[in-house]
């Protein structure tokens, strides 16, 4: 059995972001990347199940799509522990073109399980999983929050209102991942990221896929209103801002 697991490549969540040219192009100065956290928790899943040998799971492989700068985040996945890695050579520019771009890879290797994060930390967009999982006329389950291999069979937990759901799944398929796949991210050792440096990275010419969205500009939040102090001799003031101001009252 083998795993692929889709990662993107976001700025850290405590990175300040800023814009360019008339807030129409994120401003990359100083942006520290990371492996998208939904995707994080993907591959290490994927590998806990490697781990144990009476899985079945041959191998476990990442695949992205972007520019050869993303390629030390692609690396921080391989030192973590993946076996090997795809990198489609195109800018991203929208959900369906990446889905596009994933779908190729399927013409260079064949995948039973395909993890992808519910959404990526940056765009919050949760498509590419079920976009791919239409591309390649695959099975999907969406808001997968458990996984594992029972005798051969695929079982996935699914967060449902009032509960848990459980299925078993044939392969080949989609999983989109939510937290709760695993517990805590892995990191790398210090042995990982070694061996990181010479794990293959295959390069994959870009499908003729055209994005069907384009931002045209960003739009930064409104700065925080300053803190208000309510004398606490006087509930009277503090009532009024609630009520005609925070209006949650």
């Amino acid at each position: 059995m083998r795993i692929l697991v889709c990662i993107s490549h976001v700025p850290d969540t405590t990175t300040k972001v800023k814009f360019a040219e008339n807030n129409t192009r994120l401003d990359q100065t100083g942006i520290q990347w990371v492996i998208n956290p939904w995707d994080e928790l993907s591959l290490t899943r994927a590998l806990e199940l490697k781990d144990d040998a009476g899985n079945g799971v041959e191998s476990v492989s990442v695949a992205h799509v972007g520019p050869v700068s993303a390629e030390p985040t692609i690396r921080k996945a391989l030192a973590i522990g993946a076996d090997a890695a795809f990198r489609v050579d195109a800018e991203p520019r929208d959900a369906y073109q990446v889905a596009a771009q994933l779908k190729k890879i399927f013409e260079t290797a064949a995948f039973d399980i395909i993890l992808c994060g519910i959404e990526s930390s940056d765009y919050n967009g949760s498509n590419v999983g079920s976009m791919l999982a239409e591309m390649l006329d695959l099975p999907s389950v969406s808001a997968i929050s458990g996984l594992r291999i029972e005798n051969g069979a695929i079982i996935v937990t699914r967060e449902i209102d009032g509960g848990k759901e459980q299925l078993s799944v044939e392969v080949p398929f989609v999983g989109i991942v939510q937290k709760g796949i695993a517990k805590e991210p892995r990191i790398a050792s210090m042995r990982g990221i070694m061996q990181a440096r010479t794990k293959p990275i295959q390069l994959i010419e870009p499908a003729p896929a055209e994005p069907l969205t384009a931002i045209s500009t960003f739009d930064p939040p409104k700065p925080r209103a300053a803190c208000k102090f309510a004398d606490p001799e006087n509930p009277a003031q503090l009532i009024e801002w609630l009520q005609n101001e925070a209006k949650v009252l």
